[in-house]
């Protein structure tokens, strides 16, 4: 008797949203194609950072211009770990374990937000000018949930 209400429930439910009553998970497909879309970003962002890490510290001819510098590398690792974090949220909503082990394994790109941080306290030095790691790590903990918010794929 309790199973007929049910069903009964869920097929009022799907009528009257025109959705499934009871929630059921992703498929692997689209919650794959979900984290490839921000694995390529981490991809691009960690070409950048692995390209910055390997170079010579810019120079910069004014403060104002280091600090837009700092700005834009911190965005970009903000960014980076937005995407990492995102493509974490997308994949629980799969069983699949390739899809969460795909989602997973570029975690070690969040070692570029560490070597960032170092190369820039060296950079600063070299132009001059003053750094605070802590700032950086307090930026990143700051906007990292709204970034996510916003890069977000529409369901």
């Amino acid at each position: 008797m309790a199973g007929r209400r049910r069903a009964a429930l869920a097929l009022a439910l799907t009528l009257v949203t025109g959705a499934p009553a009871i929630a059921t998970e992703a498929t692997s497909a689209t919650v794959r194609a979900r984290v490839d879309h921000h694995l390529k970003q981490v991809e691009r962002l960690s070409g950048h950072f692995e390209a910055l890490l390997g170079a010579d510290c810019p120079r910069f001819p004014s403060r104002a211009e280091w600090d837009a510098y700092v700005d834009t590398e911190t965005d970009g690792l903000v960014l980076l770990v937005a995407h990492l974090e995102q493509a974490w949220v997308e994949a629980k909503r799969t069983g699949d374990d390739d899809v969460r082990r795909a989602a997973k394994a570029p975690k070690r790109q969040g070692d570029h937000g560490r070597a960032l941080v170092d190369k820039l306290a060296t950079c600063a030095e070299m132009n001059g000018a003053s750094f605070s790691p802590m700032i950086v790590w307090r930026r990143i903990e700051r906007e990292v949930p709204r970034r996510q918010a916003e890069i977000a794929l529409p369901r």
